[in-house]
């Protein structure tokens, strides 16, 4: 799944705490679908003593559809904020039909795309929070002949549930937010019964 790893100091996959390079691990044993083109990213350094972060991006055809980054943070000491030692902070971002843009359940129904993805992928987890934004462009005067846009923005964290020794299993958590990116999008849910063809190293899907 991972394409590329970057080490800078702080968020290195062989530093930190074993639970924690234990949780980093897993998170390039997720399954991801072959639309989706993931890769390892340099993660922010002053939030959590320890963060490893992945980027996302939904590609049909050659055509980017949507993009998303996903981040572990783990605090050994623990954070009252988070309820826990590990967070998990997640954006997606993907273009969207300007009739959906203008529905005003949209961000309610935006929401229950992450939360349904994690369910159904087994991901435990408590104290999320987020927000949903859709933007809408509409050009007039001489640019009244360009069709209109629309974009929605799921920005959301939670805490990821650990074992009765503290180990995070971050493999579902990753699945769904590749699942969630997918949806934004708009692609179709892999059928019951059947198994997504996982994308490769370096591979964009089509």
């Amino acid at each position: 799944m991972v394409a590329r790893h970057e080490t800078h100091p702080g968020s290195a996959a062989a530093a930190g705490p074993a639970e924690f390079r234990a949780a980093v691990e897993s998170m390039r044993q997720a399954a991801l679908r072959p639309e989706v083109f993931c890769e390892e990213m340099p993660a922010p350094q002053r939030i959590a003593p320890w963060s490893s972060a992945l980027s996302g991006d939904v590609t049909v055809d050659d055509e980017d559809l949507g993009t998303g980054r996903l981040i572990l943070l783990h605090d050994p000491a623990g954070n009252d904020a988070w309820d826990g030692t590990f967070r998990c902070v997640a954006y997606a971002r993907a273009d969207i039909d300007p009739e959906l843009g203008a529905d005003p359940m949209l961000a309610a129904v935006g929401w229950s795309w992450l939360t349904e993805a994690l369910e159904a992928h087994g991901a435990g987890y408590h104290a999320a929070s987020g927000t949903v934004t859709c933007v809408t462009t509409e050009s007039f005067g001489g640019m009244a002949d360009e069709a209109g846009t629309a974009q929605v923005e799921i920005r959301a964290s939670w805490t990821p549930a650990v074992d009765e020794d503290g180990a995070l299993d971050m493999t579902p958590h990753v699945e769904a937010w590749g699942e969630l990116m997918c949806t934004a999008v708009g692609l179709p849910p892999v059928p019951e019964g059947v198994t997504a063809i996982p994308s490769r190293r370096g591979q964009r899907g089509t």
